[in-house]
Formats: structure tokens, C-alpha cells, sequence
């Protein structure tokens, strides 16, 4: 039986931040418009940030459908699963808003990300939670985590953060979505050092 939470506590902080994999959920208000889903997972790119707020970090390599729901209307919804161990899912139904580089929080929020220096991060996404719930997972099935892929960081650490920003502008949507929304403004702020 689900359950509802006031807060993150300790407990689902621990089985968040356990999480090898995640996804998010947007849309844009347009009923034609295309909802997105969107698995996330690369280790030390998701924080909590308090007990109503988690962070992740949002990194170039696809487009941009996340950014442009939330600039539209921050409505965002991020799940995880447990693959082993007892069978749970827990969501925070939220507001989101992307965090770009040149916003004057960007410092203190990508200091408390263990990945933080990786290459290709375009944005930081924060969630503050409007609802925090958990469900069984009794149909999710088990399944063994290897480990992490490298391809991501190889990739995109062989490119200068000049290029990178040239990468994301070339991109059909990276600076508007799918839908026609404003995404990732380019061109792309350099990285504050």
C-alpha cells in the first residue's frame, strides 16, 4: 500500500540516492504537445537538496524537451525503482526549473554534486516537491546492476566547452523542442571556472 510523505527523510533520501537509474516526466501544456520521459542516472548527478527539494544535472548529448516543459511550466515528475531488494517506487510530483550557467546560483548548486566537473553539463534541474509518495514495486522486475558506461564522459570530455556549446546550438532540439518551445538557451554561457 502507497504511502504519502510531508518530507524526504532519511530513510527516502537513502533509497534515492541508492538509485543507480531514474526518470523524469514532463509535458507541455499544448494537449497536441509531446510528453517526454526521460531515464537519467550517470553517479554523483542526482542530490537531495533538502527534504522537499532534489537536484540533478542535466548534461548535453540528446534534446532538450525537459528544459523546454519546465521553462513553459514547471510541472515534473521524477521516479525511481528498486531492481533488487524490496519491491518500491517512489515518485516526487513537483515544480522544476532549470538552473542555466550563467544564473548566479549555479556555483553553489553544482558544488554539491560529486559529479560536478563532468563534462556536458548544460544545466542543473531543481525539483521542489509538491507530493512525495511510495508504491510497490511488485512488477518491477530484478535486475543486476553492472556498472556505470563511460561512453558519455569519453565522449564529450574529448570536446572543449566551446565545442560543446557548438554541439548543443547544432542540435534541431537542443534550443527549441519537439513542440516549438524555447529549450536550452544558446548560445551556450561558458562554464564559470
Amino acid at each position: 500500500m502507497g504511502k504519502t510523505y510531508e518530507r524526504i527523510d532519511g530513510r527516502l533520501r537513502d533509497f534515492i540516492e541508492r538509485q543507480p537509474l531514474f526518470f523524469v516526466a514532463t509535458a507541455p501544456l499544448n494537449a497536441e504537445g509531446h510528453v517526454n520521459v526521460s531515464p537519467k542516472g550517470r553517479s554523483g548527478s542526482l542530490t537531495v537538496l533538502d527534504d522537499r527539494t532534489v537536484a540533478y544535472l542535466d548534461f548535453g548529448g540528446s534534446g532538450a524537451e525537459t528544459i523546454a516543459h519546465l521553462r513553459e511550466n514547471g510541472r515534473i515528475t521524477v521516479m525511481w525503482c528498486a531492481f533488487e531488494g524490496p519491491p518500491t517506487i517512489v515518485r516526487v510530483h513537483g515544480t522544476g526549473h532549470p538552473v542555466f550557467r550563467d544564473d548566479p546560483r549555479w556555483p553553489d548548486l553544482i558544488a554539491r554534486f560529486p559529479d560536478g566537473a563532468a563534462p556536458a553539463i548544460r544545466a542543473i534541474i531543481v525539483v521542489a516537491a509538491d507530493r512525495i509518495s511510495d508504491t510497490c514495486g511488485y512488477a518491477v522486475p530484478f535486475l543486476d546492476y553492472r556498472e556505470e558506461r563511460t561512453l558519455h564522459a569519453e565522449y564529450f570530455g574529448r570536446k572543449t566547452d566551446e565545442e560543446f556549446g557548438a554541439y548543443c546550438a547544432g542540435k534541431p532540439h537542443v534550443p527549441t523542442s519537439l513542440d516549438g518551445l524555447p529549450a536550452l538557451p544558446v548560445p551556450l554561457p561558458p562554464r564559470p571556472a
